[in-house]
């Protein structure tokens, strides 16, 4: 294995360690780093990244490693050394290195971390997402897990419940350190961003525009958050193939996020493939930016997110009325739930290790206690519904798009149309719109918040600028 480079702090990620140490209160955790996954046979493998929980606190990218955080001390148990691994991967840190990268007051030998769980008062962890891993934390634990997947309160034991609520409470307000290493992320995302516009024009592959993308995210020492979504078929949510040909009357949509150092970013952009909108196209897309900015404008402490959910829908259903697409009253509309015919997903979700951060714990992180998903078409599938606190940071993302499964469906589109509240003939007019989404990264802060990717073009004429200019760089 490669030497592992420090990702953290240690100042900050001691600090982390003894805030969970007092909130466990003589227990004992165990966060696992996991190991890399086989592509087909077992030498070559897929790019490892340790679990999320683990680097929070460990800072440092071990596979096989567990850190134990007890109440006296932090102990790293790690995968000792071998001739082998200096001989294939290079030599790794020593252990004076290790010891001062990650400020733990011992390391000790993996292959004995059952001994400590034996050893510990009250052991706990949390169960990793991939299966190989999960298995081996339920033998050592003598858990009953269920498959990978995110987990729910009723998966954990009381032990393990405590140090997911405790995780949740630490993570989801990011320290100083984790806000800096955001922003770096974000620093790379527009260099991304502006290498994909330079990269867009007509005939060539969304595979090319994705390639200048995620090859500047690798130059600058990066790599993707999450699978690209580089796709004139801006309909499909989490598109990631790569294989149509640009037009020039399409859109393209990229949702494209650096991870730099363990730390996610989060940005969609649609750029018009020719150079300038569509007036349709203008039309949509000024609706999606007027609701994404009303919704940026009111993030502050104490505003619960799904109000800000329910006031970006507003301000879409307004704008779809005033085309004439959606028929009645904006609010009548939302609290019916007919906009989710064209803005079907929730408006944003916590960021920070993970691009959804600490959705492996399922709504556990996202939704806060006494609250819990609605049943409406839409709004079931918001992701966050807590009061934003400062140290948060959320993504802002409404859309609009053009789903013919879901315009067609006889409970949705079908059912709105026959009461009047959509005009399915009308919308085809603007036929030259299939997705449009605007996403950005917000820092909540004492009394406002903070664009972390207002640096990125969003406004229509600095779009139009940038296709022009054949791309934008990094700001000073």
């Amino acid at each position: 294995m490669a030497a592992p480079i420090p990702s953290t702090d240690v100042a900050a990620l001691a600090a982390r360690r003894e805030r969970l140490r007092t909130a466990l209160a003589g227990r004992t955790a165990f966060f696992f780093a996991g190991r890399a996954r086989p592509r087909n046979y077992p030498a070559n493998v897929y790019p490892f990244r340790a679990g999320s929980h683990y680097s929070y606190f460990a800072g440092v990218s071990l596979e096989g490693a567990v850190l134990e955080v007890g109440p006296q001390r932090t102990v790293l148990h790690r995968v000792p050394p071998s001739t082998e691994d200096a001989l294939w991967h290079g030599p790794g840190l020593e252990d004076e290195e290790l010891l001062a990268a990650t400020g733990v007051d011992a390391l000790a030998d993996v292959a004995d971390v059952h001994r400590a769980v034996e050893a510990a008062r009250e052991p706990c962890t949390l169960p990793a997402v991939d299966l190989a891993t999960r298995i081996e934390q339920a033998r050592l634990f003598g858990r009953d897990w269920p498959e990978p997947g995110p987990v729910g309160p009723d998966d954990l034991d009381e032990v393990d419940r405590a140090l997911a609520e405790a995780v949740v409470e630490l993570r989801l307000r990011h320290d100083a350190d984790a806000v800096e290493r955001i922003r770096a992320a974000c620093r790379v995302t527009h260099a991304a961003h502006g290498a994909g516009v330079a990269a867009t024009t007509p005939g060539v592959r969304e595979a090319s525009v994705r390639a200048a993308i995620e090859g500047t995210m690798l130059a600058m020492g990066a790599e993707p958050a999450y699978g690209s979504i580089v796709s004139v078929a801006g309909e499909v949510l989490h598109n990631t193939t790569y294989h149509r040909t640009l037009a020039p009357e399409d859109l393209l949509l990229v949702d494209a996020g650096a991870e730099l150092d363990g730390w996610a970013s989060d940005v969609t952009r649609t750029y018009p493939v020719g150079g300038t909108f569509l007036p349709e196209q203008r039309a949509i897309y000024d609706i999606v930016l007027a609701s994404q900015q009303a919704a940026i404008a009111a993030v502050a402490p104490g505003v619960r997110f799904r109000d800000l959910h329910l006031a970006a829908a507003r301000v879409i259903a307004q704008g779809l009325v005033d085309e004439k697409i959606l028929l009645g009253d904006p609010d009548a509309l939302v609290e019916a739930g007919a906009h989710a015919l064209f803005f079907p997903h929730g408006l944003g979700h916590l960021l920070g290790m993970d691009v959804h951060d600490m959705e492996d714990l399922g709504d556990l992180a996202g939704y806060a206690p006494g609250r819990s998903r609605s049943a409406q078409f839409g709004l079931s599938y918001l992701r966050l519904d807590r009061d934003l606190e400062p140290g948060m940071v959320v993504t802002i993302e409404p859309g609009f798009y053009v789903v013919p499964a879901i315009l067609e469906a006889p409970h949705l589109g079908r059912a709105f149309a026959e009461r009047k509240m959509v005009d399915l003939d009308r919308l085809e007019r603007f036929g030259c719109v299939r997705g449009i989404r605007i996403e950005d990264d917000v820092l909540v802060t004492s009394d406002g918040a903070e664009v972390l990717t207002a640096s990125i073009p969003k406004a229509p004429a600095d779009v139009e600028a940038a296709m022009a200019a054949g791309g934008f760089f990094q700001p000073a």
